[in-house]
């Protein structure tokens, strides 16, 4: 059966590719952010601009029932603690940790009328392995990881909770680490699997946590990192 999911900042990278599965399914995807990138011309996805930081954000605007929902929004700053500002200490906190609070917060109601719904947040491997110059992204991520057991808790049982904790995957944010082949090659040789990641890597296991296959799993965090946080290589 058809559902309808929400997906924030599905315009490019993982979240488009989380768009495109679900659409593919035949389910029908709203999509908010802000701009519509490829989405729009994708069958069953609709696109809503959307600034989640800068915008007041009226619930009126998601769909009535929503069976899934993902917050696809994130920043990455590499650098060291000295070298790391305050301001980008905290914006990095607003983009991956104020800004999910006030979409799921905006999207319960609609959640919460489906007869079993998911959301699903990302983290990072830099939590779980503790990585030069991630401070930032880890400490916001670590929040993320504290929320989605939170809401599990909170919202169970009609709404199951659980997040993704990728590591370098191939996306336009990461960008600057795929110019080199070598370089690509040398950074995969690094895992256990001996590559990194691709957006259909991580929006298939992010379909799995958003439809009725992970049923009983919540409170989550999945590692879709080729082994980095868990395998010595």
């Amino acid at each position: 059966m058809s559902k309808h999911y929400v997906i924030i900042g599905g315009s490019r990278g993982i979240g488009r590719g989380i768009v495109q599965r679900l659409a593919a399914a035949e389910n029908q995807v709203s999509v908010y952010s802000r701009t519509a990138g490829e989405v729009q011309a994708i069958d069953n996805v609709e696109h809503t601009v959307l600034d989640v930081l800068s915008d007041e954000i009226d619930a009126g605007i998601f769909p009535a029932v929503i069976d899934g929902f993902a917050y696809c929004p994130g920043s990455f700053n590499a650098k060291s603690i000295r070298g790391l500002s305050i301001e980008t200490l905290r914006e990095d906190f607003e983009v991956n940790v104020v800004g999910a609070v006030k979409t799921i917060k905006a999207c319960l109601g609609g959640l919460k009328k489906a007869e079993s719904a998911s959301a699903l947040l990302f983290s990072t491997v830099a939590v779980a392995r503790g990585m030069n110059a991630h401070a930032s992204i880890a400490a916001s991520k670590g929040a993320i990881e504290a929320l989605t057991k939170t809401l599990a808790a909170e919202l169970s049982p009609k709404v199951r909770v659980n997040c993704i904790a990728p590591a370098l995957t191939e996306t336009s944010l990461m960008g600057k680490f795929f110019t080199d082949p070598e370089k690509v090659a040398a950074l995969g040789a690094q895992y256990p699997l001996k590559r990194t990641g691709t957006v259909d890597d991580l929006a298939a296991a992010a379909c799995f946590l958003l439809g009725d296959e992970s049923r009983w799993v919540t409170g989550q965090t999945l590692g879709v990192d080729g082994g980095m946080s868990t395998v010595q290589g």
